[in-house]
């Protein structure tokens, strides 16, 4: 194989364009969007065209599946340096344009230049240039789409964030770590006991995860970078749903070593358990809100599953959800804001958020089974698993509800997933 061949076959290989091991990756399906999307037409890159190409299509996949974006036909290729013809693009109905370049730098490493303009005011609204490696092109396109997002709503986007979740298969279990959209699946554990409750330390670079591998659950901190791990919890009896506190410091858990199910606060590298509450009940499914300042948690100390409120320092809890006899699995939204949980309506299991505030709820989904909701840290989704013909599956969907995706690994159940922070 020439050295360019070889360059090649690399970067599609990191695409998920080679036939080897896609079988394993997540498919997106697109089943709603949202109102009043922007138009926005991302020209094909110029330079060598298959790679071009391939960074183009996960830029425009990216954007679409946001839910904000309406892709419009850009027409001919456009050169990076030339004057874009807006009246044209104008009849086209894009309100913004995305043109790109990519070349070989002197290093040999690749050069990405883009940029995005406001195409009725005809003006400039930004551009940027990456050096990355051809094994770095999904990255890259991943960040591009963030500095698109950012620059045309204002807010942080998400596309280079990962997310993980656990793959079944016929006696084996998968922890698998993914790029946002399903891309680049990695497995950081496998096991034939059950893998639970992953959840990601607030830089990123940790996921604290239950494992059945001693024939009982114990909580392990796993350090992505190095692929060690510690024993972060091994009581006597069950030790179950980690929950980092936002400065990465501690966990909130569930131990039952001391009889019946109850929140603990202890120390990332397993030190100084300390029990946070006292209840009659069970208490567990434990999750910090963003500033730390309280642990949202599961209990039928009241008669029935009910979300709660507690203070990270302990005291009184506070009951949080009243409609309904069944709420469970409280995740605070990124702002703190909005509550998302899991409620029982009419026998189906289904995904709803709460406006903490006004008190107000809202059923988001359709479906029938879901469970482990995890929000995109800009707020703007909700990951969380369900099933459906009886087999575990991904979705999302936005917080107001109108944008829906199906995730799905073909021949085994995924479950348990968990979005990944932003990155730097």
């Amino acid at each position: 194989m020439t050295p360019y061949r070889h360059f090649l076959f690399s970067c599609l290989t990191v695409l998920g364009l080679a036939a080897t091991g896609a079988h394993a990756q997540l498919s997106i399906e697109i089943t709603g969007a949202g109102a009043n999307r922007l138009p926005l037409a991302v020209a094909d890159f110029a330079g060598e065209r298959i790679v071009a190409q391939a960074l183009t299509s996960v830029i425009r996949a990216d954007l679409d599946r946001s839910g904000l974006f309406r892709l419009v036909d850009a027409g001919a290729p456009l050169a990076f340096d030339a004057a874009p013809p807006f009246a044209e693009l104008k009849q086209r109905g894009a309100d913004a344009l995305t043109t790109g370049s990519i070349a070989t730098a002197a290093d040999g490493r690749l050069e990405t230049r883009v940029r995005l303009a406001d195409v009725p005011k005809q003006a400039e609204l930004g551009v940027q240039a990456y050096i990355h490696t051809g094994a770095q092109i999904r990255t890259t396109a991943h960040r591009i789409a963030d500095f698109i997002y950012e620059k045309l709503t204002g807010e942080r986007g998400v596309f280079s964030t990962r997310i993980a979740y656990v793959v079944k298969s016929t006696g084996r279990y998968e922890l698998q770590i993914a790029d946002a959209d399903g891309g680049n699946p990695q497995a950081a554990l496998a096991s034939r006991e059950p893998i639970i409750s992953p959840v990601w330390s607030p830089d990123g670079g940790k996921l604290a995860y239950v494992s059945f591998e001693a024939k009982k659950p114990v909580v392990y901190v796993h350090d992505l970078a190095s692929g060690r791990r510690h024993v972060a919890a091994n009581f006597k009896g069950s030790n179950s749903a980690p929950a980092w506190s936002p400065d990465g410091k501690r966990l909130a858990l569930v131990l039952t070593k001391d009889g019946s199910s109850q929140l603990y606060l202890i120390g990332a590298d397993g030190s100084g358990a300390m029990r946070l509450a006292s209840s009659s009940g069970i208490d567990t499914e434990p999750r910090f809100s963003p500033d730390g300042q309280y642990i949202y948690f599961t209990s039928d100390r009241g008669g029935s599953p009910q979300i709660y409120r507690i203070p990270a320092s302990g005291g009184a809890a506070e009951r949080i959800t009243f409609e309904g006899s069944y709420n469970v699995t409280p995740r605070p939204a990124p702002d703190g804001k909005s509550l998302a949980y899991i409620s029982r309506n009419n026998g189906r299991f289904q995904l709803t958020l709460m406006d903490l505030a006004t008190k107000q709820s809202q059923i988001l989904t359709d479906s029938a089974k879901d469970e482990s909701p995890s929000f995109a840290p800009n707020g703007r989704m909700i990951l969380y698993a369900t099933e459906i013909n009886g087999r575990g599956v991904l979705a999302a969907v936005s917080s107001d509800g109108r944008v829906k995706q199906k995730l799905s690994v073909q021949a085994a159940d995924v479950r348990e997933p968990a979005w990944g922070p932003l990155v730097n």
